[in-house]
């Protein structure tokens, strides 16, 4: 496994997931050691200097100007991690909690929280040893990841719990387990673990990534629905994508032409009508534009991980600490909200094709995609799920960013809710993936009940998505729970099936 070295050119999303997901190891570069060091100097001389700095040598919260006396500041960054551990409700699964670490030692590499070396190796040797701290899921308002950071915070300081062997172990005890020691929190340092949005970028590189093969995914469904609906593919032609130029749209013609390369319908006549139905002829320009949000979103993300997003952030080149706001997200709020909005496009989309494939004046095909007539439902009924999934989504598109409430004494009379935007995402995500799935099943079904000539002449893309929805769904003859076949199709896709294994690499890749 190639190692992910901080301080070597910028951390992008693939590196995120490479840490969180696939264990790599993480190395520091020398200059990053400088970097901290000269930082710390600063804030060392103004630790025992009488000018107030927030965190340092006074107070945090509502509690801000109240003086620290220097006997005080190592206990109270100690206090602070436990009073912030605050988070409540199902643990965090481990892939986010590893994003949420290296998240943050991305931050501290910059040389803005001012962290002390010894704090910052510990963070970084957690993340190597495979420490696994427990992490409620609840607690963040996207004003900084306080309660699921503190969490992480306590067991680098032998308190808390975490994971060892699937046991819930106390921290200490996990640390010797790991070989390691806990740490001693000096002035700011406790502020440098927890003051950071780590948890939600590190949730947000897991969702776009996951998203990104979905949607890579999707390409090659929609192409098989092209084919069993026997599509005008006009639409596409690259002389109309140029005509307007809206963002992604062009290069989403052109991924779905490359799915549906070799096709038969690209022949003289073989499209049944002159003009489709929205949800066959729009898909350039729905899919375009959530291309393009994610593209949006990911360029907030990247942001934060190779940003200094502290406050006081720490200007070793002039010795000083500045108040900041720079903790304060949200731009990247925004974008996720944009993004969700654009897969409940995806989403309803995705769901008139279904019902056009199953409608019989609309394919000039066995009504529900029958051929037994009324005695059989054929996939009438999958219109239950693909109605209550696209419900769902539709719900979840709804704005979080809006719904925060003052605290610490009207002192935070702001928030982001960037956390919630970033959650919700990831369930339309889920949801997604499942009626996709639908699709393909659906799409399958309507290419078999096509003249033969049909499926000898599928697309590329299309052809791949075809023999894998076989492979783990069969015809539908005769009337059975396809409850099944639509749970193996999606965990094929979820898995890295079709398309999602041919382009989820360079999917990914190009969130770098």
């Amino acid at each position: 496994m190639r190692a992910i070295t901080l301080g070597v050119g910028r951390v992008g999303i693939a590196d995120v997931v490479s840490v969180a997901r696939n264990r790599a190891p993480i190395d520091v570069a020398a200059e990053v050691i400088g970097r901290l060091e000269r930082a710390r100097a600063v804030v060392d001389r103004a630790a025992a200097g009488d000018t107030p700095v927030y965190g340092v040598n006074s107070a945090l919260g509502a509690n801000t100007g109240a003086t620290l006396a220097p006997d005080d500041q190592q206990h109270y960054q100690t206090s602070a991690v436990r009073a912030r551990a605050v988070g409540v409700g199902a643990p965090l699964p481990e892939d986010r909690v590893r994003a949420a670490m290296f998240a943050r030692a991305a931050g501290m590499a910059q040389g803005g929280s001012g962290v002390s070396v010894a704090v910052f190796r510990a963070l970084v040797d957690a993340l190597n040893r495979g420490l696994y701290p427990h992490v409620p899921c609840w607690g963040s308002i996207g004003v900084a990841d306080l309660p699921q950071m503190s969490h992480i915070a306590l067991v680098l300081i032998g308190e808390g719990e975490a994971k060892v062997d699937g046991k819930r172990v106390r921290g200490a005890q996990a640390l010797a387990a790991a070989g390691l020691t806990p740490v001693l929190l000096a002035a700011k340092d406790g502020l440098a673990l927890i003051s950071s949005n780590a948890a939600t970028i590190g949730h947000a590189c897991l969702v776009q990534s996951d998203l990104a093969r979905t949607l890579a995914a999707h390409d090659d469904v929609i192409a098989l629905s092209c084919e069993g609906f026997r599509a005008n593919l006009s639409p596409l032609d690259p002389h109309a994508q140029a005509m307007r130029p809206a963002p992604g749209q062009a290069e989403a013609a052109a991924r779905l032409l490359q799915a549906l390369d070799g096709s038969g319908l690209a022949t003289d006549g073989a499209a049944r009508r002159v003009q489709d139905p929205l949800s066959f002829r729009c898909i350039a320009q729905v899919h375009g534009a959530a291309h393009d949000a994610l593209a949006r979103a990911v360029e907030h993300v990247e942001i934060e991980l190779n940003a200094a997003a502290d406050s006081p952030l720490v200007d070793a080149d002039h010795e000083r600490l500045l108040s900041t706001g720079n903790f304060y997200i949200p731009g990247l709020a925004l974008a996720h909200e944009t993004l969700g909005l654009a897969v409940a496009q995806v989403a309803t989309l995705l769901v008139q094709r279904c019902v056009k494939l199953l409608s019989s004046s609309a394919t000039e095909l066995p009504r529900q995609l029958t051929r037994h007539g009324p005695q059989q439902s054929g996939f009438a009924t999958a219109q239950k799920p693909l109605t209550a999934l696209a419900a769902d989504i539709r719900h979840l598109a709804n704005p979080a960013c809006l719904d925060f409430l003052p605290v610490s004494e009207g002192v935070e009379d702001h928030a982001t809710m960037a956390p919630h935007c970033i959650a919700k995402l990831d369930a339309m995500r889920e949801r997604l993936v499942h009626l996709i799935a639908i699709e393909a099943v659906i799409a399958a079904q309507a290419v078999d009940l096509r003249p033969p000539e049909v499926r000898a002449t599928l697309g590329a893309g299309a052809r791949r998505m075809y023999e894998g929805v076989r492979a783990r769904s069969q015809f539908l003859d005769d009337d059975r729970s396809l409850a099944p076949d639509f749970e193996a199709v999606a965990a094929w896709l979820t898995s890295g099936g079709s398309a999602a294994a041919a382009n989820a690499a360079a999917s990914v890749g190009a969130l770098q």
